[in-house]
């Protein structure tokens, strides 16, 4: 992943309402859910949803599909993935990433 899509992943990401539906949808799954679905779950109005999820569609964290009527909004999985892979690569100067917690506890058992 090039430095300025994790930029602009990471920002479409640093607000309140978009955090919030880009992690419903990561909840929902592959099925998706409806535009009006979000908005009803995260008690958000229609317009304010709108520019959201354009958001997060521009910064390639969600899909949407038309389905008859509807818009159906999906995580990307993929997308996702790379971001976390970027944020995650060379960690811990090659040494295990485990926090000192886990490690603790897996040593116990």
């Amino acid at each position: 992943m090039r430095p300025e899509k994790a930029v602009e992943a990471l920002g479409a990401l640093a607000q309140e309402h978009r955090l919030a539906v880009f992690r419903l949808l990561v909840q929902a799954g592959e099925g998706g859910l409806p535009a009006g679905e979000i908005a009803e779950r995260l008690a958000l109005p229609n317009s304010s949803l709108s520019f959201h999820l354009a958001h997060l569609t521009r910064a390639d964290l969600i899909t949407q599909e038309r389905q008859g009527r509807s818009l159906i909004y999906r995580a990307d999985y993929a997308a996702m993935n790379r971001l976390v892979g970027f944020l995650m690569e060379n960690c811990c100067s090659g040494a295990s990433c485990e926090s000192t917690e886990q490690r603790t506890s897996r040593s116990a058992a």
